[in-house]
């Protein structure tokens, strides 16, 4: 009986599972649109048959509610200040999309002392078997509080527009990440192209910087025209994607996608214990 435990126990440790996908979705600054980009995308990668947790990063000022007309009972700050699980907190939205709310009074996640942010990544621990990707909807810019944490995640969307300053800003947000790691994959997508020309030059621009000036290759997810429907969707709280299906934006955030889903395909396989844990656990301690 003990040899047939064994072999049991050894059999569990062994089985693979397919990884949890942690993405973070940042920009240079703010008004370049991230929010609602990383409100739709995760939508449509829900729609497409992923299990997709969104989270609102920017603890004290999310909007990701706001941008869905929904009301949730309860934010991440719950999960500290009334001893909730991390299953208490989550919502879910049509098209089995759940999220978070970063809720008001909290100033920072990342601030957090050591035994609160260790309950956190043990909850963290508990419902990543549960989804194929956690979507972290940052604050705009990269704060020295969320730079560790960015460090932890598998990828990282970097949002632009076309002007100039959201460019700069968003060169100087990957050149900051690169000064302390340049493993970690960066997608390039650019929001509010006038058309598809200005869109892929824009993306060739960025590109071609991170290239010389970085040494570090970028992943082309691609562009979102500057459509008036966005701007009606969020004016009826309602995510794009559902509110105009049809229009040029939905279809672009479709194809965008499409697009990621077929460069990284979900069957990756890897150990029980993802490299997103491990990186929460060091950030514990050095606490």
């Amino acid at each position: 009986m003990t040899d047939q435990a064994q072999n049991l126990r050894n059999q569990l440790k062994s089985i693979e599972k397919k990884k949890t996908k942690t993405i973070a979705v940042i920009s240079g600054k703010g008004g370049v649109g991230k929010s609602n980009f990383s409100l739709n995308f995760s939508l449509a990668l829900s729609q497409s048959g992923q299990k997709v947790l969104l989270f609102d990063m920017d603890i004290g000022m999310g909007n990701i509610d706001i941008l869905m007309g929904v009301s949730s009972p309860y934010s991440f700050i719950d999960l500290f200040e009334r001893d909730l699980s991390i299953r208490d907190i989550i919502k879910s939205v049509p098209d089995q999309l759940s999220y978070i709310s970063g809720g008001t009074g909290l100033s920072s996640l990342f601030n957090l002392d050591k035994e609160k942010f260790n309950y956190f990544v043990n909850q963290m621990h508990d419902i990543m078997p549960e989804y194929n990707y956690l979507i972290f909807d940052m604050g705009a810019g990269i704060s020295e509080e969320n730079l560790q944490f960015l460090l932890t995640v598998d990828e990282i969307f970097v949002i632009t527009t076309p002007e100039p300053t959201s460019i700069t800003d968003a060169y100087s947000a990957m050149k900051h990440i690169c000064s302390y790691t340049k493993d970690i994959p960066f997608f390039l997508i650019v929001n509010k192209a006038q058309n598809e020309k200005e869109g892929i030059a824009t993306i060739e621009r960025i590109d071609h910087a991170v290239k010389h000036f970085l040494y570090k290759e970028t992943i082309k997810l691609g562009s979102i025209p500057d459509d008036k429907n966005v701007v009606k969707a969020v004016k009826h709280q309602v995510p794009v994607l559902i509110y105009s299906p049809k229009s040029s934006v939905s279809r672009s955030i479709e194809e965008i996608v499409r697009t990621y889903t077929s460069q990284t395909p979900t069957g990756t396989i890897v150990k029980e214990h993802t490299p997103f844990i491990s990186k929460l656990r060091q950030l514990i301690s050095k606490r």
